[in-house]
């Protein structure tokens, strides 16, 4: 069984707390034979949600260096991003990408709802709030289909990424069932394209997306797929990489995939 956690964040992202060679370090103990270092690369500032087009590359590229020296023989190490927040500027967005070196892999994604919402932090969200719950999972969705149209990623992060906070923080017990037209579109959207989804481990916890979401997407004819923990802490490093191989075998998935200079590499499952 190949083994690859394809989020991680190091401390290269502002809510990271751990140096890259310490991450892989972490990863061979766990027995990865691949990781992907995937930092935030943001259109915003998160303490303030002021613009934000600058990322401290050579920071990262010197993190990346040592990592590879200490442990690149005992593990395979990509360089990636995960570009967030896309829809509150594409302007800035591009000139993330345009000044990030040759990267293996991008992940897409949000965290905020969509424009009738003012681009609420999904974290934020609170129990006041619930009976506007369903609005807000529907604006969310409305900026994701932008994210996706957009369409400079690999893999669509997290799609439910909702539930992590309306069923781990506050305690809820909501799904996406009532949005499944929604997901529909964005797989419609994403699968011609060759943009692949990625299956977050979220932590241990319920995978983001889970069971349902997944099967719907194989059925849909999507094949690109990645598994992430989406660790910020050393605990959460190579988190249920094991267990969401098997989901995702049982929701009728043969390979996950990891990637190389942004080409996809199937592996079987």
């Amino acid at each position: 069984m190949y083994l690859a956690d394809y989020h991680l964040h190091s401390s290269c992202s502002p809510d990271g707390h751990l140096p890259m060679e310490e991450i892989a370090r972490l990863a061979v103990e766990r027995g990865m034979d691949e990781i992907c270092f995937t930092d935030h690369l943001d259109t915003i500032y998160w303490k303030d949600f002021s613009p934000c087009s600058e990322f401290d590359w050579p920071e990262a590229l010197r993190q990346f260096q040592r990592a590879q020296e200490r442990w690149g023989d005992r593990i395979k190490l990509k360089l990636g991003a995960e570009v967030g927040e896309v829809i509150l500027s594409y302007e800035r967005a591009q000139i993330q990408l345009d000044n990030a070196p040759e990267l293996d892999f991008l992940i897409g994604s949000a965290h905020t709802t969509g424009a009738k919402f003012h681009y609420i932090d999904l974290y934020y969200m609170t129990r006041e709030q619930e009976s506007q719950y369903d609005a807000m999972l529907e604006d969310y969705l409305d900026g994701i289909r932008d994210l996706v149209l957009w369409g400079k990623f690999h893999v669509l992060g997290h799609l439910t990424l909702p539930l992590r906070i309306l069923n781990e923080q506050l305690h809820m017990n909501m799904t996406f069932a009532p949005y499944m037209e929604r997901v529909e579109e964005i797989f419609s959207i994403i699968i011609p394209k060759g943009i692949g989804i990625e299956c977050n481990t979220n932590r241990g916890n319920t995978p983001l997306p889970d069971r349902e979401i997944l099967t719907l997407y194989r059925q849909m004819g999507g094949e690109i797929i990645t598994l992430g923990s989406d660790a910020h802490h050393g605990r959460h490093v190579a988190c249920a990489i094991k267990e969401c191989q098997q989901l995702l075998k049982e929701c009728g998935l043969r390979y996950f995939t990891t990637f190389h200079k942004g080409e996809p590499e199937f592996r079987p499952l």
